[in-house]
Formats: C-alpha cells, structure tokens, sequence
C-alpha cells in the first residue's frame, strides 16, 4: 500500500470516529432531561463544627414539541385553529433534603428526610380559533358570499402532571 494511499485511509477512518464520536455525544446530551443542582454546605458544617441538612435538587429541562396544525372545517373560509397550540414537555423540579433531628421524638428518630423526585409534566399552549365575518359563496345568492358576526375563540391550555413526595424519619439517615 502506498503512502498516499495509506494517509488517505487514516484521515477517512479518523474523519469517521469522529463523527461517530460527535453523535454520540449529542444524542446523550439531547436525551438528558433533567439537571442535578447540588447544595453544598459542608464548608459551613466543618466551620461551625455542627450536622447541617443536606440538600440536593434536580431542575427539569423543558424541550417543546411540534405543534398541533390547523384544522379545516367544511363551511368555514378560516381553518378551525388559526393559532395551533404548542405541546411543551419537561417537568417539576424534584428535591431531596435529609436533616438532624436532635432526638426530638426519642433516640431512634434523629434524622428527618423529605424526597420529592422530579415528576413529568406535559402541557399544550393555548391556541386561537377564528372565524371570518364572510363566509363561503353561496348558491342561491347568486354566487355572493354570506355575512355574519366575526368570531374568535381561545383554545384552553392544559396540565398534566402527578407530583409524589416522601417523608422518612429513622435513625441516622
């Protein structure tokens, strides 16, 4: 094989991981849909010499979604949703926070957790729906178009979630 030829090679197989490397990288970055937010506090334990709560939160990442399209409706000159609703995806924030009790309810309760996790939530922007103040050509008019009142309407936005939290007390968590 000639030298040429053989630098040719390396530069497509290098060109080739690469990018494999790339895609990799980004479909795991793009899979990621939450943040963990640490609470650091153990400077201030070791400086006050006490036990401190420990605290860690994760924040959701919200990633919008394609949104509905417009509807077209027989007998109306508009489509039924002018303003589509954007579906939006993501979730609450989750939190996980374990402190000392000072014996407080007897000498096996000493710590306190309360743990919430991050749940899903799923939402749908509000849209818009419009009607015009002419309407379609009609027959026995001759042709003209039928008039009304201009209507509009907005589209409800919706929620969906189920939050869940835990609360344990025990011995030395």
């Amino acid at each position: 094989m000639k030298p040429t030829t053989r630098g040719t090679l390396a530069a497509a197989l290098t060109c080739v991981a690469t990018a494999t490397a790339g895609a990799a990288t980004a479909s795991s970055a793009a899979a990621v849909t939450s943040v963990p937010v640490p609470v650091p506090l153990g400077g201030v334990e070791k400086a006050l010499k006490v036990e401190l709560p420990e605290a860690r939160g994760e924040l959701p990442v919200p990633v919008p979604g394609e949104p509905k399209g417009t509807r077209y409706v027989e007998g109306r000159l508009l489509p039924d949703r002018a303003v589509p609703q954007l579906p939006v995806s993501g979730g609450l924030p989750g939190g996980d926070v374990r402190a000392p009790l000072p014996h407080v309810l007897g000498s096996r309760f000493d710590h306190l957790a309360v743990s919430a996790p991050p749940s899903d939530l799923r939402a749908l922007a509000p849209g818009l729906s419009v009607q015009a103040p002419v309407g379609q050509p009609e027959g026995d008019r001759y042709g003209l178009p039928g008039t009304g009142l201009p209507q509009a309407g907005v589209v409800t936005p919706m929620l969906q979630t189920v939050p869940a939290a835990t609360v344990v007390t025990g011995p030395g968590l």
